[in-house]
């Protein structure tokens, strides 16, 4: 229910032009060109392998130029831009079905929709904030990425008083994951090797993203300077560039616990 409601609110956005055109195009990934082979059908995207019961997701990945960098569309009218796959897939969300769907009476949902979409305007922000309540479900993640979807089109990111927000208590996995107490994490929001990395270089090529388009900011290309300075603050002069930063002396991984 919570992925319908959200759906519908990002319908009434679109149909209603209740949007930040400007930040939208120039700030998410709405104008990049997907490949053609995604597709959404019976409830499925493409890649479901029913006997894993797991997708092979290298068919939702954007289409890259000769150069390496993903393909884009800055006016938005291309049918493979993000902008029209999204306005497809939520199209089926409408008032009916999300009443029929939540129960939420037709009328309190659309209440709820005008008031966030007055939120478009460039000196008006909303903030959402969630609790464990919306993510421990097993769609947990994609309730908070439909409701960043939200403030995406409303251009609410880096506003003060907007934002996707999350509240935890005492004991949360904010912390958790700060600390790297993880099976498969280090301090720092750094992943532990795998067995399958044997080496530095297979290690950081498989953590370093690279940037999806010319003159981006890419904060995570620093994962190697992080990772050298995790390894010093742990073995000190210890950890020099000929012991490749003592990587051979972390333990690897061969599956989550």
């Amino acid at each position: 229910t919570d992925i319908t409601f959200l759906s519908g609110v990002l319908r009434y956005l679109i149909e209603n032009d209740k949007i930040n055109a400007e930040y939208v195009k120039h700030y998410t990934n709405a104008s990049l060109l997907v490949r053609d082979d995604f597709a959404f059908e019976d409830g499925l995207f493409s890649g479901y392998d029913a006997e894993k019961r797991q997708y092979d997701k290298s068919s939702w990945n954007y289409q890259f130029d000769e150069n390496g960098y993903a393909k884009r569309d800055e006016t938005l009218t291309h049918p493979r831009c993000v902008w029209n796959l999204l306005k497809e897939h939520v199209s089926r969300y409408t008032p009916d079905v999300v009443e029929n769907i939540c129960g939420t009476p037709k009328a309190d949902f659309l209440k709820v929709c005008e008031v966030l979409a007055s939120t478009s305007a460039p000196d008006r922000t909303t903030t959402f904030l969630y609790a464990l309540g919306w993510t421990q479900h097993t769609v947990g993640a994609q309730n908070i990425r439909t409701m960043a979807m939200i403030q995406l089109l409303l251009g609410n990111m880096g506003m003060a008083g907007g934002g996707v927000n999350a509240l935890r208590g005492h004991s949360n996995i904010q912390g958790l994951t700060d600390l790297g107490l993880l099976s498969t994490s280090l301090p720092g929001y750094l992943t532990l090797p795998s067995e399958k990395q044997v080496d530095l270089q297979s290690y950081l090529e498989a953590n370093t993203p690279k940037a999806t388009l010319a003159g981006q900011v890419n904060y995570w290309s620093n994962y190697p300077k992080f990772f050298v300075s995790l390894m010093k603050s742990f073995y000190g002069d210890a950890a020099q560039k000929e012991n490749n930063w003592g990587y051979d002396w972390l333990p690897k991984w061969d599956q989550t616990y």
